[in-house]
């Protein structure tokens, strides 16, 4: 009938029944159910349009699409905040390095004989300390530079000639006597000539008084040279006087020699010989032996170093560009603490690695040594691995943030966060302390930047 709505014109069509129309009850007495084609295709728009709001807030979340500037805003994520500022970079490396006194120097004994006696190592001797005996003579230690060359002491006195031009006055009797034979016997029957006086009548033979003439001596001559100067410096500053500090070994020396060797126990002759003793530039820190008592002596028996510690460096002879004598380092000791050094000298010799043959590819490298100036703040540590820090980049005035501040950025590179939820690019530079140089036109000092949680 065409009065009649049913259920299958409304399912075709889509519209309510027109009004007065029966609508048949259910069993129920309610409406009746809707179709389930129609839930279906209601879901599905629903969920597409979820997608593809989900998809344009992650677009925006990575900044895709963007020319380096700011990108499209998206609600900000959890997280703390951060200024951009500008700071000085500062990149620092450590190296392996070891504390001790430096490499042994043999010492300079020219003493020959036999070893007697031999020092404990690590003793330090100063200026006048027996460094070991030789046929138990005393090795002593004496500061400077010049070595011990030659024996020293006053010379003996020699003939001198005259130098007036006069002639010697021939000496009365038997010069004269010898005069007269010899004119006798130059001049013939001229004998009577020679007179009483025996001076002969040979005119040549007069002069041969001269030659019997007593020869004159001049007093001993002190020896000059630098080496008494150093010597006499030394013999002072122990306290020995009655002598000028100058470079003449005079009587005066000669005397407080003598006192010198009686304070040594030894026979007091006046002179140094050139094994007596040895010089160094200071105080000195002795080695380990290399012989036994009962050895011959020589100038391996015993080596020294300096008494100050000082840290050595096998620094990579193509990364070295940082050892600059006067350069400031940091020594990082076993302990944790570590103490200011500065680089002394760096080696001209590069080294290969010991046994390596140049088939690991290990890099070549240069000593370089650090001296610490104070002392004291090594405490007891006399030897041992240590560390050295260096500064190798700075960057002064540059924009900077933390290193966690960074953000991976989907087309490549990095970028920063801002405080509103915008992605900016950022080109990094230096990295140091946990801070990373950053710029880019989007950038400034003040900027506040999201840390990613």
């Amino acid at each position: 009938m065409s009065g009649m709505f049913t259920d299958r014109d409304e399912d075709r069509d889509g519209a309510a029944p027109a009004a007065g129309a029966e609508v048949e009850p259910t069993q129920e007495g309610t409406a009746p159910p809707r179709a389930p084609g129609r839930r279906r295709s209601r879901t599905v728009l629903v969920a597409a349009a979820f997608v593809v709001v989900t998809a344009v807030a992650a677009v925006g979340a990575l900044g895709l699409g963007g020319d380096g500037g700011e990108g499209p805003a998206a609600p900000p994520r959890a997280g703390s905040t951060v200024a951009v500022t500008r700071a000085t970079l500062v990149e620092r490396t450590k190296v392996d390095g070891t504390l001790g006194y430096g490499a042994e120097i043999p010492l300079p004994a020219k003493a020959s004989g036999t070893v007697t006696w031999l020092p404990e190592a690590g003793t330090v001797a100063e200026r006048g300390d027996t460094l070991l005996r030789v046929d138990d003579r005393p090795v002593v230690l004496l500061y400077g530079t010049l070595p011990m060359y030659r024996e020293l002491g006053t010379t003996a006195g020699t003939a001198a000639p005259d130098t007036t031009g006069n002639p010697t006055p021939p000496a009365p009797g038997g010069a004269g006597g010898k005069g007269g034979t010899d004119g006798g016997t130059d001049g013939g029957t001229d004998t009577a000539s020679g007179g009483t006086t025996g001076t002969g009548g040979g005119t040549d033979t007069g002069g041969g008084g001269n030659t019997d003439a007593p020869a004159r001596s001049t007093p001993p001559q002190p020896l000059r040279g630098m080496d008494v100067l150093q010597f006499e410096s030394n013999l002072a500053a122990l306290g020995y006087t009655g002598f000028t500090v100058d470079e003449r070994f005079t009587s005066g020396t000669e005397r407080a020699v003598k006192r010198w060797q009686k304070s040594l126990g030894l026979p007091e002759t006046g002179r140094v010989g050139l094994g007596d003793v040895v010089y160094a530039s200071g105080r000195i820190r002795l080695g380990q032996p290399s012989v036994r008592l009962g050895a011959a002596a020589g100038e391996n028996v015993l080596g020294y170093t300096g008494t100050t510690r000082k840290v050595v460096v096998d620094a990579s002879a193509q990364e070295a560009s940082w050892a600059v004598r006067g350069a400031v380092v940091a020594v990082g000791l076993p302990d944790g603490t570590a103490v200011r050094g500065q680089v002394a000298s760096v080696g001209r010799q590069v080294t290969a690695p010991e046994g390596d043959g140049g088939t690991s590819g290990a890099a070549p490298t240069v000593p370089v040594t650090v001296t610490i100036t104070d002392q004291r703040s090594l405490g007891r540590l006399e030897s041992g691995p240590v560390s050295v820090e260096y500064v190798g980049r700075k960057r002064e005035n540059v924009l900077a943030v933390p290193v966690a501040a960074l953000v991976a950025l989907a087309e490549g590179g990095h970028g920063l966060e801002t405080e509103d939820g915008r992605f900016v690019t950022a080109r990094t530079g230096l990295f140091a302390d946990g801070m990373v140089e950053v710029s880019g036109p989007a950038l400034r000092a003040g900027l506040k930047v999201r840390i990613p949680q």
